[in-house]
């Protein structure tokens, strides 16, 4: 949407970047309501109204296309997954806080390792920056080999099946979360909404195995409470778990997930991941055009 705004000229770029982040979350996991959300919450903090028909614009046709491209569907097929005792009211708490306090580190750790790596490759980029994507390469495949290639890819076939009620192995969640950290670190994230669903698919299980309570449930509350705590935004967490499984009985304890991953997540790291990594990316971009002032101006 930036590209389409630059090459049309138009003077309100943000509102089309809004609907653009709006649109490719919407289409991406055909949950058109989390794309709306998370223009709101993730991408402004001062969301303007003369950008909402903008954005449901951008939504509605993102969503047709979907539509029209790949049918009906749910991305995680539909749960009905629904506390019945009191260790599936437990899982609220431990899912919330264990996902928060995970999600936080996770956030934590790549923008400050980030930051150092950067710095480290600055003298030497070519050759630094190869050494360590290689280097990071070579640790995400011994932790794929590992775990039987079960880190490999999104994690989509892993998640479901954890939300379908199959066990997942149980430290699948910490050699997921560690693939996907070192993707980041290489330069090449591969992604961070499906994969952070998979890490927070297998805490759930493995909270759920630990507990002995529903392995679908716990799942999707600890998809909920990672998401949640990576991303630091809990309405969003809450309607795109809420969309991709279709659980609407267990509505309530999402929300508190969500919620509780959040305000874990906030205390132990006061940047959001997408904060960071758009503050980073400002740099670089002032940095370059800084540059090309300096090589254009006249000796």
């Amino acid at each position: 949407m930036l590209a389409v705004a630059r090459f049309g000229g138009m003077a309100q770029a943000r509102g089309l970047i809004l609907a653009g982040s709006a649109a490719g979350i919407a289409a991406a996991f055909n949950t058109p309501l989390a794309g709306i959300v998370f223009a709101i919450e993730e991408m402004s903090r001062s969301y303007q109204s003369r950008a909402n028909g903008i954005v449901l614009t951008a939504v509605i046709l993102s969503g047709m296309a979907a539509l029209a491209l790949a049918g009906s569907y749910s991305y995680f097929g539909e749960a009905s997954a629904t506390p019945t005792d009191i260790r599936d009211w437990g899982l609220i708490l431990i899912c919330g806080v264990g996902g928060g306090a995970l999600g936080a580190c996770f956030s934590g750790f790549a923008l400050h390792f980030g930051q150092r790596l950067r710095r480290w490759v600055h003298p030497q980029p070519l050759t630094r920056t190869v050494a360590v994507a290689g280097l990071c390469g070579l640790l995400v495949a011994v932790i794929g080999v590992g775990s039987g290639s079960a880190t490999f890819g999104t994690g989509y076939e892993q998640a479901r099946g954890a939300i379908e009620g199959h066990a997942l192995p149980m430290l699948f969640f910490i050699e997921k979360l560690a693939a996907s950290f070192l993707s980041m670190l290489s330069g090449i994230p591969g992604g961070i909404f499906a994969p952070s669903l998979a890490v927070g698919a297998g805490l759930g299980s493995t909270v759920g195995s630990l507990l002995g309570t529903s392995i679908a449930l716990a799942a999707i509350l600890g998809m909920a409470g990672y998401f949640s705590g990576v991303v630091q935004a809990p309405m969003t967490a809450f309607v795109i778990i809420l969309e991709m499984t279709g659980d609407h009985q267990a509505v309530i304890p999402i929300m508190a997930v969500s919620m509780i991953g959040y305000l874990t997540s906030r205390i132990l790291s006061h940047e959001p991941l997408y904060h960071g990594l758009s503050r980073v990316f400002i740099a670089a971009a002032i940095r370059a055009r800084r540059s090309e002032q300096r090589i254009q101006a006249p000796a």
